[in-house]
This record gives C-alpha cells, structure tokens and sequence, in this order.
C-alpha cells in the first residue's frame, strides 16, 4: 500500500486513446487542475509533464503525483512509461498504475446519470485514484516489458520443444510401429 498523503496529492487521470490522452488533475478536494487533452506521442506526453509541473508549481501545497490509466493495449505504455520516469516529475514523487479497465467501469456505476466521453472517462480515473481504490503496485515499465519478452520468448521455445518432441514421436511410430505386436499374438 502507499504511503502518500492523500491532501498533498494531485490525482491524475488519463482516458488512452490511439490518437490522443484526454487528462482529468484532481486534488483531493476535486478541484480540477487539469482538463484537457494532449497528443499519444512523446511531444504530447512532454507538453502533459510540462502542464502537471506547472501546476505543482502554482499550488505548492502538492508534492506528490499520482498518475492512473487504464490498461489499453499497447496505447498505454508509452505514457506510462513517460511519467514514470520522467525526470522533471521525479522532485515530485511520481506513482504511475495502470487499472484494469473493469475496477473503474464498475467505480463509474457509483456516479448516477454520468455519459460516456473522454473527459468523463478521465475524471472517472482520476476520482478512482482520488478515492484510493488503487490496488496495484505502482507501474515498472522497464521491469514489465523484459518480463513480457522473457515470457513470450519462454512460451516460443516451449512451443518449438513440443513441436520437435511430436515430430519425432511420429517418426518412431512409423518407424517401429511392429514393436507392440508381441510372439503369439495373433
């Protein structure tokens, strides 16, 4: 669990997208910081960074960053990755969770009457966050992604393993397919 401050915290939240990350900053109070959207490229994740510090800046009340976004494929890593280890954001102690996309559909039923759209998905992550209902260990991008290869490499060589172990059964079968006849069998 995290040991955070939940007054001095600014609550980001971000909707993920192909194109674009639209950004919903809380503070624990729901005073909006931040609503807005920016590009899902390394120019938009530096103008993000640029805007989040700007904002810390301007409140000096908040120290600390708490970044969530739900897990989209591979639209989210990239940000994820960013902030995470984004050396501006690191005098402020950043803390990037990507969700499972359910836990904040399910947290959004809470709300009566909410639509669907970016700034509302945003807000959602945000308040989600705000509310401390994160579960999850905070992001690792370096560490997830060469735990991914590995894996993906592991479930090849296991693949090509049972692939050769088939072929070669077969080859013995037809081969020495005579061998369970035994003498006196009819």
């Amino acid at each position: 669990m995290l040991k955070i401050n939940p007054l001095s915290t600014l609550y980001v939240g971000i909707d993920v997208s192909s194109k674009s990350n639209y950004v919903c900053a809380l503070d624990f109070y729901k005073n909006k910081y931040i609503n807005s959207s920016f590009a899902n490229n390394q120019p938009g994740a530096e103008e993000l960074a640029k805007k989040i510090l700007e904002c810390l800046k301007e409140h000096p009340d908040l120290n600390t960053i708490v970044a969530a976004l739900e897990s989209t494929s591979v639209y989210s890593i990239h940000i994820a990755n960013f902030l995470s280890s984004c050396e501006e954001l690191m005098h402020f102690k950043p803390f990037v969770f990507v969700l499972n996309p359910k836990c904040t559909a399910n947290y959004k039923k809470s709300y009566i009457g909410l639509g669907k759209s970016d700034p509302i998905d945003a807000f959602v992550i945000s308040d989600y966050a705000r509310a401390g209902n994160i579960e999850t260990e905070p992001w690792r991008g370096s560490q997830f992604l060469a735990l991914k290869r590995l894996t993906r490499h592991r479930l090849h060589l296991v693949e090509c393993m049972t692939r050769e172990k088939t072929y070669l059964v077969s080859n013995l079968y037809l081969k020495f397919s005579e061998l369970q006849i035994q003498e006196g069998d009819p």
